[in-house]
């Protein structure tokens, strides 16, 4: 659903969301921003993909990051005056807040690219996301989405309890960017004792009042199933004000489409050509923005999805076979972030893949629910054959574990001096199994590698480098509260330190 309206003397489609499970009326980008799962329990997702020009991208070339974010968020944002929008995109993207950089990288680029090396004619390109306050690329999203609800609720005179999960980066992006925050309270869940000590003592150590860490008894999985259960209460979440900002966030979505255009437009001189992208993923939220890129006409040519040991992802890619883990069934790895069985944002990516057919993705997901799964192989039995049109979208996978990350690490920092995380060397070692002839591979960097110095020491024998103010961060006092995964408990925990 699109309406035409005017603004700045330029005609623009005004977009709807649409749930992903159809039974949820439409809504604007400021009614969505606020609520995270639609009210049937679907991802929203724009009733259509804005289109970009062979025009836009020629102008979009010479503009600064700040000045491209506003171009592809009024895209999506038609709600809201492009003055404030360009007010709240160059109030977030400057070398103030990015200011991490590497030697050698240019703060002011914001998600400067690095050559890592050339392989059968083909460059692997490292596209920096990490120089943000937590040094992860969760803050290229996080830090708009706190100016964006800030904004919001000042203009509706409101508050919002903000309800998050986290493998590790997302949890101390949200914090950072909410922090003091007027309005705003941070409730946000972490797996107990199964974060790195620097992504535990990044969130732990903040001291901020409307800031409360939870570490749950379990892994990943239950605290995001908490976050939806929660969700989808809908009475509970409307008294309480619950909002969210993990990657079922809309907002954070359309956020990350932005650096997939930087990149693109950095990695090329001309529109004829094309990029391939490796994302390492478990969540499928930042890759998830690379399809939406696609989608929206950018020319990639192969998105590659990068797993760890957690290989649901790498799964359905290869087969068509989605299968979601149980918790016992969850490995703890070296790459915490991805420590992932049940990819909440593949629904979107989904609902395209079935041609948009919300009856048929109820069911699927109802599936999901009862059977732990569903089969679009096309083989007898199976529940559709969808999977044949998957390379049409460009998806490729492939899988990486701790060996293959450690020597990553190692090669990466022989050969090209430069030290990587671990999540970002799972994204190197699938990039390298997938490369095509004179078609740049940009690998998407997930975090610098302080946040995970107890496999940097086992792969090089050293700790890694630390930007300023990192230091001593473990040794911070922490506070944070460990409980059942008890969504229960957690609904008494919430409402009695709101009040409502």
């Amino acid at each position: 659903m699109a309406v035409a309206v005017y603004t700045e003397s330029v005609l623009i489609l005004s977009i709807q969301y649409v749930s992903t499970r159809g039974q949820a009326a439409p809504q604007s980008f400021s009614h969505i921003l606020l609520g995270g799962l639609a009210s049937d329990g679907g991802l929203y997702l724009p009733a259509h993909y804005p289109q970009v020009t062979d025009a836009e991208l020629n102008t979009w070339r010479s503009l600064s990051y700040a000045d491209l974010a506003l171009q592809i968020l009024k895209k999506f944002a038609t709600d809201i005056p492009e003055a404030d929008l360009r007010t709240l995109t160059h109030k977030t993207y400057t070398a103030d807040i990015y200011r991490n950089a590497r030697k050698g990288e240019d703060a002011a680029q914001i998600t400067p690219l690095r050559k890592l090396e050339e392989r059968n004619g083909t460059q692997v390109v490292l596209q920096a996301l990490s120089n943000g306050p937590t040094l992860a690329f969760k803050d290229m999203a996080m830090q708009l989405l706190g100016n964006l609800f800030e904004y919001t609720l000042d203009k509706q005179h409101a508050e919002l309890n903000i309800f998050g999960a986290t493998s590790g980066d997302t949890g101390s992006a949200a914090e950072y960017a909410m922090r003091g925050k007027r309005g705003i309270r941070v409730f946000m869940l972490s797996p107990h004792r199964k974060m790195s000590a620097f992504q535990t003592a990044q969130m732990f150590s903040l001291q901020d009042p409307n800031i409360f860490n939870i570490a749950v008894e379990g892994v990943f999985d239950d605290c995001q199933d908490m976050v939806k259960a929660v969700s989808n209460d809908l009475d509970f979440k409307a008294r309480q004000k619950i909002g969210t900002v993990n990657s079922i966030n809309w907002a954070r979505v359309v956020a990350q489409v932005v650096y997939y255009f930087r990149g693109y437009l950095a990695a090329t001189t001309a529109n004829s050509q094309k990029v391939s992208f490796t994302v390492p993923s478990g969540n499928f939220g930042n890759i998830c923005a690379g399809h939406i890129a696609r989608m929206m006409g950018l020319p990639i040519d192969r998105l590659v999805v990068a797993t760890n040991e957690n290989d649901v992802l790498d799964e359905f890619f290869r087969t068509g076979i989605y299968r979601v883990r149980k918790s016992a069934e969850t490995f703890h790895t070296t790459s915490p972030s991805m420590d992932i069985s049940k990819a909440s944002n593949f629904e979107r990516f989904v609902f395209d893949l079935l041609g948009r057919d919300s009856d048929r993705l109820r069911a699927l997901f109802k599936k999901v629910d009862t059977h732990g799964g569903f089969d679009l192989s096309g083989k007898p039995g199976s529940d559709g054959n969808e999977f044949q049109q998957v390379a049409r979208y460009g998806f490729e996978s492939g899988k990486s574990t701790h060996a293959d990350r450690i020597a990553t690490i190692r090669d990466v920092e022989a050969t090209c001096g430069l030290t990587i995380d671990t999540h970002t060397a799972d994204g190197v070692k699938v990039a390298r199994e997938h490369l095509t002839p004179g078609v740049p591979m940009i690998v998407l960097e997930t975090a610098l590698p302080a946040k995970f110095n107890e496999t940097i020491r086992e792969a090089l024998g050293r700790d890694a480098e630390r930007p300023a103010g990192f230091e001593n961060i473990e040794a911070l006092p922490q506070r944070f509260e460990v409980m059942p995964a008890d969504v229960e408990k957690m609904k008494s925990y919430i409402a009695e330190r709101t009040g409502l």
